[in-house]
């Protein structure tokens, strides 16, 4: 089931744009989760964001030094075993796909981008199949087909689907960045659904 975009027709600046947008949608994720297990520091992650922003904003080659944000991100990710809620995978689903596009951007390799995308629909399927075993009960078993029929997994594969559309057909530049972050956060809730305070 998993959304097959194809990053290749995306330029390097478009593919690191379009994590930069999905790890907006994710972020409140790890908030939530950092608040209520008095875990990790969101604004560590929120900082590191803004960094990679401002770089795909600025017209001048921002160097961004990728073993010091990994080290500044690594107290900071959260292992499932520690916590007993659900909010500990989407919060280690954020951390990875911070990495996953720290490192994208340094070593300029496709498959980590795309790896972004799938780790933000992991974690919209996870908490889909865990809704729907709530409200089917243990009697039926939740077939893909019920995840990716449910209102919130469409909504993922369609934002995921229109912010690469809109990126590949847009110039490289600040005003492209902020179209892709309102596209992204107009709803005012997380890929799981979640306010964003």
């Amino acid at each position: 089931m998993p959304i097959r975009l194809p990053f290749s027709k995306l330029s390097l600046w478009q593919q690191s744009a379009f994590c930069c947008a999905l790890l907006e949608r994710m972020l409140p994720n790890y908030a939530m989760f950092s608040q209520a297990a008095e875990f990790g520091d969101v604004n560590v992650l929120r900082q590191q964001l803004d960094v990679l922003w401002q770089k795909l904003e600025s017209s001048q080659k921002l160097k961004v030094n990728l073993d010091t944000q990994l080290g500044k991100l690594e107290e900071h990710i959260p292992d499932p075993e520690a916590f007993d809620f659900f909010g500990v995978f989407p919060a280690l689903d954020v951390c990875m796909a911070m990495i996953s596009t720290l490192q994208a951007i340094d070593s300029k390799d496709a498959e980590e981008f795309s790896n972004v995308s799938r780790l933000s629909e992991n974690s919209v399927s996870y908490y889909v199949e865990l809704l729907l075993l709530e409200e089917f009960g243990e009697l039926q078993d939740v077939s893909q087909q019920d995840i990716k029929q449910y209102p919130l997994m469409q909504w993922e594969i369609a934002t995921q689907n229109e912010l690469f559309d809109f990126l590949k057909n847009s110039p490289e530049n600040k005003a492209t960045c902020k179209q892709a972050k309102d596209m992204v956060l107009e709803e005012g809730i997380s890929n799981l659904g979640i306010e964003i305070g």
